[in-house]
């Protein structure tokens, strides 16, 4: 920065400013920010969560009370609401905050509240982005992907590559409750450095796939028995580029889709069971943070989790702690599993292809596999006319 004027004297070259609170613009700023807040919340008598930094919890007899925080923007919630007024207050004296009252938008995620549960969607943002693409008077269609589509790097570069890097960066962050349209987004994320007409059109295939129903979103019961069931898969190969496979994973609590993820893994396996084995582990690791989450919320499994997998040979892998020759070529933090099944964190279990609910995360599925799938799933649009 520039000294302000009059500030230089003479024989006085060297003076530098000295900072004394971080100011929003700085590269500290944030972590000055969060800091701080931390230790005003934990002399409140909350602890920060270690599985997830931006959660605090306090407990107090029955008392139970949870705040989120994300940069500037919280989430307060519990059972006792003397609490929540009193922590409210307390922030106020602290922070200049302003309260917006019941949760029913935050950070584009629009909440729905009733008895039989919640209900979570980003129809505002979904329609932003219908518009931005010109596709708001477009025919929709029924499937984010084409059946069988394998993109690769054949077809012509984007002259303006800044567009499509702009939609994929938006669709991103749609899939915070469009697990649909997950593995289709994470395909396109690949071509963000080199994208073609191919990426693009695929690219707007999902925004039409969007104009059929931009009030989807997930619903979470009321109604839970808080047990932890996972779905894993991989589709061996699937990149034609590198050759590498494609893990998918979802999550329930009781009824309720709670975390779900697509990603392309990072070494080439040999074999269809060696790609089904780490897309195990990945869910496994998965599960065991949510285990961990759970329990500072006050819900703790003394239950196994169950994990499904359709792969036999995975499956077997698994449960048989063995040195085998089909197995000494995999990395170590693969076998983190069979720690897991052997202290009885978790269970695996075989399921058929036809009830696999991670397919939908690791290739595009037709629409007589995909509109099942998706409301299996949980993801529904209470915006449709019943």
């Amino acid at each position: 920065m520039s000294p302000p004027p009059g500030l230089r004297r003479q024989g006085e070259s060297n003076l530098v400013c000295r900072l004394h609170k971080s100011l929003y613009g700085l590269k500290q700023a944030s972590r000055q920010w969060f800091a701080k807040f931390s230790e005003a919340i934990c002399s409140a008598g909350y602890e920060q969560s270690r599985a997830d930094y931006s959660l605090f919890t306090r407990k107090r007899d029955k008392s139970f009370t949870a705040l989120l925080i994300y940069v500037d923007d919280i989430l307060i919630t519990g059972n006792d609401p003397a609490s929540i007024v009193a922590t409210k207050k307390f922030l106020h004296s602290n922070f200049r905050i302003k309260e917006l009252g019941n949760l029913k938008y935050f950070l584009g995620i629009e909440v729905s509240t009733s008895r039989n549960g919640i209900f979570i969607s980003q129809r505002k943002y979904a329609l932003e982005i219908i518009t931005d693409a010109g596709l708001l008077g477009a025919a929709p269609i029924d499937t984010p992907m084409e059946q069988g589509l394998k993109l690769s790097d054949k077809s012509d570069l984007l002259r303006n590559s800044s567009q499509y890097r702009r939609l994929v960066g938006r669709l991103i962050y749609l899939t915070v409750s469009r697990p649909d349209i997950t593995y289709a987004v994470h395909v396109l994320s690949r071509f963000m450095h080199q994208p073609r007409k191919l990426h693009m059109e695929a690219a707007l295939r999902v925004v039409r796939y969007l104009k059929g129903a931009p009030g989807k979103g997930l619903f979470f019961s009321s109604n839970s028995d808080f047990r932890l069931r996972a779905y894993c898969d991989s589709d061996w190969a699937g990149c034609p580029l590198t050759r590498r496979s494609t893990t998918g994973y979802c999550v329930f609590l009781g009824p309720s889709l709670i975390s779900w993820r697509s990603k392309r893994q990072k070494t080439v396996s040999l074999s269809s069971a060696e790609a089904e084995y780490r897309a195990m582990t990945g869910a496994c690791c998965e599960l065991t943070w949510l285990r961990y989450l759970l329990k500072d919320l006050g819900l703790s499994h003394d239950e196994p989790a169950l994990l499904y997998c359709d792969n036999k040979a995975a499956l077997h892998i698994a449960a048989n702690p063995v040195f085998h020759e089909r197995t000494r070529h995999i990395e170590m933090d693969c076998h983190y599993i069979r720690d897991k099944i052997q202290d009885g964190s978790v269970t695996t279990k075989y399921v058929t292809s036809a009830h696999q609910l991670a397919d939908v995360l690791t290739k595009p599925l037709g629409k007589e596999f995909f509109v099942p799938m998706i409301h299996k799933s949980g993801v529904q649009d209470i915006h449709s006319p019943t």
